[in-house]
């Protein structure tokens, strides 16, 4: 149950990262409000899930999922630039989270 809380951890990573885009540098109330909530539910998740997985390994794969679900949405949602070296470099972030929580 831990591996499922951590991954929504991340995912709620990847709403407050996006989310810092959408508030503007925190100068709009909503998105502002959202980002927040996003990152209160993401930290409270991540200390959730380390009270039973690793802490180097739980940050390691919080990070890890954030890290690339955020570029990814960077790439979708605001037309961020695309090439093979980012894309191996992503892959990479996904083969080092899987490899942590299958060496756990």
């Amino acid at each position: 149950m831990a591996w499922v809380i951590l991954f929504v951890a991340a995912l709620f990573e990847v709403g407050w990262a996006v989310g810092l885009k959408y508030s503007n540098g925190f100068t709009r109330l909503w998105p502002s409000v959202w980002t927040i909530g996003a990152m209160v539910t993401s930290l409270f998740l991540l200390a959730t899930a380390v009270r039973t997985i690793p802490l180097g390994t739980g940050y390691a794969v919080w990070t890890g999922i954030g890290a690339v679900g955020t570029a990814i949405l960077g790439i979708w949602l605001f037309g961020e630039p695309t090439s093979v070296w980012r894309v191996v470099c992503l892959l990479l972030i996904v083969g080092g989270v899987v490899g942590l929580k299958f060496t756990v």
